[in-house]
This record gives C-alpha cells, sequence and structure tokens, in this order.
C-alpha cells in the first residue's frame, strides 16, 4: 500500500505543507515488480536513514531539494517502505546531460544509505530513491585459480585426443602406470590448449578489465573443466557483482568479451590453417565435421582457394542453392568430397568463432543480450519468443539447439537492468553495437557439428 506523506502515520498537515511546497499533489502509484531486485533486509519501521534513526520532516525536505537540482519535479510518492522503496519522483531532468545529473545526485544522497534508480515508464521520467544495496563479500580467488587449474589439463587432454595421441595396446591398470601414461601423452595437447585458453582468457578478461574500469565490481572469470569433451571445457563466466551504472556501461562491459576473444580467435584460426591440410572425407560413424559460418567458410577460402567442404557432386543442384542448404542444414553428407583435415590449432580458433557466437546470442544477461537490451531497451524482449522458435527449428539439424532453447527459456527472459535507464547509447556505441550485430551473423553457425555418415 502506498503512503502520501513523509512520516510515521502520515500526518494530514504534514501532508498539506508537503503538497503546497511542490505545487503538486502526492500520488500513489504502485511500484513496478521488477524493482524487488533491489530489496534489502529492512526493518518496518518507516523510514530510517543509514544510521538507523527515522529521518525527520527536515531530512526528507533536504532530500528532495537535492532531487530538484537535477529535476524538475511534478509530484512524489512514497511506497512500500518494508520493501526498500522510498520516493517516487515524476517530472524531468533539467539538463539533458542524464549521466551528470545521475552522478550528481548519487552522490549527494550516498551519506543517507540511498542509491538513485532513473527510469521511463510510458514516456515519463521517473526518478526512484531506494535503500543501498548492502556490499557483498569478496568472493575467494582460490576458488578460480582451481578451476582454471583443471581446465587446463581438461584441456590439454582433449588436445591429445585431436592430435592424434592415443596409446598403443592396453594400458596397465595400477595408479602409477596410469599416471605415467597421462604425463607421456597430455602434455602432446599444449598447442591446442595455448590457443584455446587463449581464447577465453581475452574473452573473459575482456569483461572483466572493462567491468574494473568502470567501477562496477565483478568476479575473476571461472573457469569450467569439461574432461573428455570435443573441447575440454565448457567455457568460462564471470559474475557481475554489482548493478552498471547505465546503458552505457552495460553495453561497454557486453562487446568487451567477444571483441577481445575475436582478436584473438582470427589470427588463431588463420595459423592453424595453414597448418592443416586438405584431404578427401572418409565415411566414419565415430567422426563429425565441423559446421560453417560464413566467417569460417571465407576464412578457409582466404587459405585454400575453394569453399570447403568441396563436394563430390553438387547431385544436380545449382551450387548457390547447394551451399545454402548445406550451410543451414548440415546435409548432404559430403562424402566423398574434399574438405580442411584442421590442425588442433586451427580447431581452437574455429572454436572461438562459435563460442563468439553462441555469447552473443541477443537474449537474457548474454553478451548478445547485453547489446540488445542497451541498444533497443524494452523493445528488445520482443523478440524472444521468435529467437527461441528459430532455435527450435534449427534443432531438428543439431539438437545442441534445443538444449539452449530450454536454458534461454528458463534464464534468458530476464535482461541485466542498470541503475540509469535513461542515458541512452551514444553515437559512437551505436556504430559499435550495429558492427557487433554483423560480426553476430558472421560467426553464428547454424549446424556446429554433424557425423560423418554415409
Amino acid at each position: 500500500m502506498a503512503r502520501e506523506w513523509l512520516g510515521p502515520g502520515g500526518l494530514p498537515g504534514l501532508q498539506n505543507r508537503w503538497r503546497v511546497a511542490l505545487r503538486a499533489a502526492v500520488g500513489s502509484t504502485p511500484i513496478h515488480s521488477r524493482l524487488n531486485a533491489y530489496k534489502v533486509a529492512l526493518s518496518r519501521e518507516w523510514m530510517k536513514n543509514d544510521k538507523g534513526t527515522f529521518m525527520t520532516f527536515p531530512e526528507t525536505e533536504v532530500l528532495t531539494s537535492l532531487v530538484a537540482r537535477v529535476f524538475r519535479i511534478e509530484d512524489v510518492t512514497a511506497d512500500h517502505p518494508e520493501e526498500g522503496m522510498q520516493w517516487r519522483y515524476r517530472g524531468h531532468l533539467l539538463n539533458i546531460d542524464s549521466v551528470s545529473a545521475f552522478d550528481q545526485l548519487a552522490a549527494s544522497v550516498k551519506p543517507y544509505g540511498l542509491t538513485p534508480l532513473f527510469r521511463l515508464e510510458k514516456g515519463e521520467q521517473i526518478i526512484y530513491l531506494v535503500n543501498s544495496p548492502p556490499k557483498q563479500k569478496p568472493s575467494n580467488p582460490w576458488v578460480n585459480v582451481i578451476l582454471f587449474v583443471l581446465t587446463v589439463f581438461s584441456v590439454m587432454l582433449a588436445g591429445t585426443f585431436l592430435a592424434g595421441e592415443t596409446p598403443e595396446g592396453p594400458v596397465s591398470a595400477d595408479f602409477g602406470s596410469q599416471i605415467l601414461f597421462w604425463l607421456k601423452y597430455i602434455f602432446s595437447g599444449w598447442p591446442f590448449a595455448l590457443a584455446m585458453l587463449g581464447i577465453l582468457l581475452a574473452h573473459e578478461f575482456g569483461h572483466y578489465l572493462v567491468s574494473r574500469y568502470h567501477k562496477t565490481p565483478a568476479t575473476l572469470p571461472y573457469f569450467i573443466p569439461f574432461p573428455f569433451s570435443p573441447l575440454g571445457t565448457m567455457g568460462a563466466a564471470i559474475l557481475m557483482k554489482g548493478v552498471p551504472k547505465n546503458k552505457r556501461i552495460l553495453f561497454d562491459i557486453g562487446v568487451a568479451g567477444p571483441l577481445a576473444g575475436m582478436l584473438i580467435a582470427i589470427p588463431v584460426l588463420l595459423l592453424g590453417l595453414y597448418m592443416s591440410s586438405l584431404s578427401t572425407i572418409e565415411p566414419s560413424p565415430n567422426s563429425f565435421i565441423e559446421g560453417n559460418s560464413l566467417m569460417y567458410l571465407f576464412a578457409k577460402y582466404a587459405v585454400f582457394g575453394k569453399f570447403l567442404p568441396e563436394p563430390a557432386s553438387f547431385g544436380g543442384m545449382p551450387p548457390f542453392l547447394y551451399w545454402i542448404r548445406y550451410f543451414f542444414t548440415g546435409q548432404p553428407s559430403p562424402i566423398g568430397g574434399t574438405d580442411v583435415f584442421i590442425h588442433p590449432v586451427a580447431f581452437a580458433g574455429w572454436a572461438g568463432l562459435l563460442v563468439t557466437a553462441l555469447n552473443l546470442v541477443p537474449a537474457g544477461t548474454l553478451d548478445g543480450g547485453h547489446v540488445v537490451y542497451s541498444l533497443f531497451g524494452e523493445k528488445a524482449r520482443k523478440a524472444f519468443p521468435y529467437l527461441i522458435g528459430i532455435m527450435a527449428v534449427l534443432g531438428f539439424f543439431w539438437n545442441g539447439w534445443w538444449l539452449w532453447a530450454f536454458m534461454l527459456f528458463w534464464l534468458g527472459r530476464v535482461n541485466a537492468e542498470t541503475l540509469d535507464q535513461i542515458t541512452p547509447l551514444d553515437s559512437k556505441r551505436r556504430l559499435v553495437a550495429l558492427l557487433v550485430i554483423v560480426l553476430f551473423v558472421l560467426v553464428f553457425t547454424p549446424v556446429p557439428f554433424s557425423l560423418l555418415t554415409a
């Protein structure tokens, strides 16, 4: 229930004095549910300041005067103090420089234990003053170190299989022989591990360093080992422990990872392709062929002078239609044709493109979700059902998309919000956003893997 005044009990005399001072009626607009993320552990006592004492009427006048320095107030509402909500101001910013206005107001109300939220609601500018969230405890860096070391060995193990290093004959089951076996073979996977982890490290530290630059608390990267898988890892992630100040900062953090990762992935891919060779594709029930993105397709053309895999026959179809069909379905399997048998370093570069594409999927808290939310705001949510539908269709050609659709339906419907949602992207960031969307189109792989079956 909204309370229409500024102190215990809602005293009518003070309420009238408040209305006169603001020359506007005090409303009772309910607080939107999305602000529940800012709830903190509060007592149900009304309007306490950061020192644990009740705010008096002069203190509330001071707060409103601070808001009035940057905002032309039309009305004010006090709602749900037990949920951490203090005041809601409706009006217009006095200055078009909303970044400076937010910084000024945030510094002014900080001594009161409050944080401002800038919002656009039905075309109107709103400022909320809410209780500042408590500082989070620092994470234990040893967890990051241990996970990274485990991932290094897991990725090196994947590299040994990619390099074709397998034992000849049976391996003794005793512990000592097993250790000697792994020590002998696992280090042959270092080229793949160096390339793969270099791409992932660049990606994650791109996020981390930009978060630090913008003073948004974030954890070190958490690497996820995945032994006996093609890549040896499920990637890595950092956790944002603070709320980005505005969409510009959210955008910077979101695009830093993919762009930094691509700076490593492209030269790694080209170097690996130069170390690879062409050969005829033979059917094998336990083998797979990596899928094409536009960037991977053109990278192979740049190195080998032909689009690969080159089929033995187009089956009477025009080449253009054949490639459209193969690109989006992975069919028909190019058995008997020519393809690049990629070096482990090239495979790491290809995986870097795939990881970038998956992170740039425009949904939820993925990097692509940050980009489209920063660019289009709440309108970006309207594309979510179509995205799920596209993944459901692509799942008939690579069932991994069904898993992604399920994960996004579960986790991808919530975008990372910012304290200031009034400040838009500037022209330079809008240009970068369009370039990132183009990058997503270039690295998106409709069918990442397909089996080599006759």
